[in-house]
């Protein structure tokens, strides 16, 4: 049994191969004969020559090898009549590698691995590749390590390293105090109360300090698709400390309503927030609430649990916006460095531009990416372990490696077999194309001294 499953018609093509092979093996071989032949008319012409004869020689051979004989017929038989004729001779099945000889399909198992490594050469990083790896993964571990920081809570508020601190600053320019009081009052939304106090439901763990942080309407994220639905109907949705989703009445709808002035009310909303005392939470981690599970520390406490008290300690979304810069870091050094490359190279800018497109990937991007990434996560992996403080976890960082394993995954176990076949596919193809227009030539010629009937 041959290790592919042949269809009904290539099974057909199969025999017809064999049945030809057989009748080209069975024929005399006129080698020998030429050969011999060819013995014998060096002979005569150099006895001709010694005779004196060269020129009445020539003369002969001349008229022989332009003939003026009428064109043989050649009959081109139907592929029916060409199958029908295999009946009774080729009776079995017949697998295409019976044609060839071990020397021959170990040449030919050869050429594909050969084809296979050309593939990888395209994708293989390089020492420049690594270095730029390193380069960026080692550069943004360090703005992670001394300039992101640790946020605590001081007396002058929220402090950690200088680069959240400036940012913290830049906030607090661009939204003072004045701004998040008239902010408030133009955009109310019915997704804010503070407390228990007047809800038909109770929420566990409902205060002034955590509101934000249990309401999906303050999701930086999850607040465009909660927080709107929550406006266009009157609602308070939110995940209590127990992980419970919560959805009640809270109030009317405003009269005249939309979708888009709802969006406006939530984005305006989120403004008054990012900047008070107790701010917007990093997206997404209200879904933390949902964790309950795990024993982390010395008072075994919850993921659910260990997500609430870091919000309490400034892990907000300024400090988030903070830990985003060694994230950009390395997509903006890897990205350049590589579309720098690429065109000294000899790349087109069209083909070294660092973003992957719908008919276009970059996998060796990808693979640099993920490679960075992997250093940075690591390096902010030990700051946890050897700090003991989960405050000490970059959330956009790990969030990054995440995404570029999957994607690297994705790309190792299916994508990158998929394109080495299809590279060796056009490869093949190529090859049949070249051979194809070679015995196109031949039979072109051949028409020549044949009629053709069919």
């Amino acid at each position: 049994m041959g290790k592919f499953q042949y269809s009904k018609s290539e099974k057909e093509f199969n025999r017809v191969l064999k049945y030809q092979d057989d009748t080209l093996n069975s024929m005399h071989s006129l080698e020998d004969d030429l050969i011999a032949l060819n013995d014998n008319i060096s002979s005569s012409e150099k006895l001709l020559a010694e005779l004196g004869l060269s020129d009445r020689a020539n003369g002969l051979k001349s008229d022989l090898t332009n003939p003026k004989a009428p064109k043989k017929k050649l009959t081109i038989h139907s592929w029916e009549e060409i199958l029908k004729s295999t009946k009774g001779t080729i009776n079995t099945d017949v697998e295409l590698e019976s044609f060839f000889t071990d020397e021959e399909l170990k040449s030919n198992e050869r050429y594909i691995t050969q084809l296979r490594s050309e593939f990888n050469t395209l994708h293989k990083l390089d020492p420049i590749d690594y270095s730029i790896c390193i380069t960026a993964g080692v550069l943004a571990s360090a703005v992670d390590i001394f300039l992101v920081g640790i946020p605590q809570k001081t007396k002058e508020g929220i402090q950690a390293g200088p680069l959240s601190n400036y940012i913290r600053q830049k906030f607090d320019e661009a939204i003072p105090s004045e701004k998040i009081k008239e902010l408030e009052k133009k955009f109310k939304v019915p997704y804010d109360p503070s407390t228990n106090h007047n809800l038909n439901e109770y929420v566990d763990g409902l205060s002034s300090w955590f509101h934000r942080y249990h309401s999906l309407g303050h999701d930086p994220i999850l607040g465009f698709i909660f927080g709107v639905f929550d406006i266009m109907t009157g609602r308070f949705t939110a995940i209590d400390k127990s992980g419970k989703i919560i959805s009640q009445v809270v109030g009317d709808v405003p009269e005249g309503m939309n979708i888009f002035k709802a969006i406006a009310q939530v984005f305006g909303h989120l403004q008054s927030d990012v900047n008070t005392s107790m701010g917007l939470p990093v997206p997404l981690m209200t879904l933390f609430n949902k964790f309950q599970f795990g024993s982390i520390g010395p008072d075994n406490l919850s993921i659910a649990e260990v997500a609430r008290g870091m919000y309490a300690q400034g892990y907000d979304f300024k400090h988030f916006c903070s830990m985003s810069i060694p994230t950009m870091i390395i997509e903006v050094v890897v990205r350049f460095l590589y579309c720098v490359k690429r065109l000294s190279e000899g790349h087109t800018l069209k083909d070294s531009i660092p973003v992957n497109i719908i008919n276009r990937r970059m996998p060796k991007l990808q693979t640099m990416l993920f490679i960075s990434h992997s250093i940075c996560t690591g390096v902010n992996g030990g700051k946890v372990y050897f700090t003991q403080n989960p405050l000490a976890i970059n959330y956009t960082e790990w969030m990054a490696f995440a995404k570029y394993s999957i994607s690297q995954m994705k790309w190792t176990l299916i994508e990158k077999p998929d394109l080495r076949n299809k590279y060796v596919d056009e490869k093949l193809s190529e090859d049949w194309a070249s051979l194809q227009r070679v015995m196109n030539e031949s039979w072109a010629i051949m028409q020549k001294d044949y009629l053709i009937l069919k």
